[in-house]
Parts: structure tokens; sequence; C-alpha cells
């Protein structure tokens, strides 16, 4: 089973590090609101952060009062960055596959993950691998990209335009076609694995999960309006699915 390392392919890292660096971008505009606002109270908790990525929700949860954070990440760029730029005492970055996760010894509180369950293969055996690593009533929260993104298969544009290239609605191809997509973003052949919304809801529940709550990303009017360029679309379809979950009844 391949373990996507992306990150770790130079072009695409500057290309992504470029776009976090803006002020106005998906990540800190549309997702890092939404995830944050699905915890719950971090005090005292220990954390693990699957594909922590620069550690920027791995700071977070370390100021919002979290004992111990674990962040992990297959990406050698992403964790040299993370340690860097978002340390703290109270946080521990590991350089680890999120396959990889059973081999970690100890039991945690809360499990977060942003974007990247889009990189796993087998999403329904590392569903089990989470549950099994959560202290009993221990909480889950991730995000991942929205399925309705993911069934873009890059062959035609996922809008339907205007002659002006206004985006007119979103296109849907595909949908119920599970699997590996290999499309343009920032390089050739990105991968990315789609799965339906059916599916991810399922894995969870097959794994012991209880769910407690499934948002779909959105941002303001006045947010889309101010900057069309980059917004525009997100009147069209959600680009991010959120869970909070429960190991137990």
């Amino acid at each position: 089973m391949s373990k996507q390392n992306i990150y770790d392919n130079e072009v695409f890292f500057e290309s992504f590090k470029d776009n976090r660096s803006k002020d106005v971008n998906f990540n800190d505009c549309i997702e890092t609101p939404i995830i944050l606002s699905m915890l719950p109270d971090l005090h005292g908790k220990k954390i693990l952060d699957i594909g922590c990525g620069m550690g920027q929700h791995a700071k977070q949860y370390s100021d919002m009062g979290a004992e111990s954070v674990l962040g992990i990440d297959i990406s050698e760029n992403m964790l040299k960055y993370a340690k860097e730029n978002n340390s703290a005492d109270n946080i521990s970055y590991k350089r680890m596959a999120m396959e990889d996760i059973e081999t970690i010894d100890q039991k945690f509180d809360l499990i977060t993950s942003s974007l990247v369950f889009d990189y796993i293969e087998d999403f329904e055996g590392l569903m089990v691998k989470i549950h099994t690593l959560l202290k009993e009533e221990g909480k889950f929260v991730f995000s991942m990209s929205h399925p309705i993104a993911t069934s873009w298969d890059g062959v035609y544009d996922r809008y339907t335009r205007t002659e002006t290239g206004e985006r007119l609605y979103a296109n849907l191809r595909n949908y119920n076609k599970e699997g590996l997509r290999k499309v343009k973003w920032a390089v050739d052949g990105y991968e990315c694995y789609h799965r339906t919304v059916a599916t991810i809801i399922n894995a969870l529940i097959k794994a012991g999960f209880t769910l407690e709550e499934c948002r779909e990303s959105n941002i303001s009017d006045d947010m889309r309006e101010k900057y069309p360029d980059v917004f525009g679309g997100t009147i069209h379809r959600p680009d991010f699915i959120f869970f909070r979950c429960r190991k137990g009844k």
C-alpha cells in the first residue's frame, strides 16, 4: 500500500507554503474556524493530531490548554517547518505515516486531523486504528475534502462558466466511482482518494464511533463578494466536510 508524501516534493511544498502564507486562504478562512468550533474543551487533554503538517493546529491546541499534543506527519518538510514555527513545551512532533499509528503506545482524550484523509487508501482500516487509540468517551474531530470536490477527475473544468469566466455552477461527474484520482494541482499526478459521503459515515459506524456532528464548509456572502477570485465558487458546493465523533455509545 502506497503512503502519500506529496509534501516532500519541493515544487508542491513551495506552492503550498506560498498559499498558506497569504492572509486570505481556504485553510485559515474556512477550514480552521469550523474545526476549532467543533472541538471539546481542551484543558488537560492529551491530543493526537494526525497529519499535523506545519503545526498550526497543534500550536492552537497547546494555546487552548491541552496537556500534551503529539503531531505526526510523513513529510520532513512539514515537520521541519512545524518545529521551527509552531513549537511549545507540551508539543511533540514525530515523523510517522498515518498508516502506522497502531505503533503509538498511548491513549488519547482527543484525536484530530485536518484535510489529510484524502490521501489514505484504506480509510476503513484507519478509522479502526483511531478508535483503538482513543480513551473511552474520547472525541475524534476531523475534516476532509468534501466528496463532491474529490469526485473531480481533472478531465473537465470543475465549473461551467460564462464566456467571461464567471462560475455558473459546479460540475459533478463520476461521484459514485470511488477510488484513486490523479489530477494536476501545483504538480502533475497529484493523488487523492475519492469516496462517497455514505462510505465515510459507514466506516465510522463500523469502527464503533457515535457521530455527534457533521458540517459542510461555507463562508459568508461578504467574504465571497470581497474575494470573488478566491471564494467565488463556494456558493456552488462545499469544499470540506467535518465530523465530530465519540468513542462509546
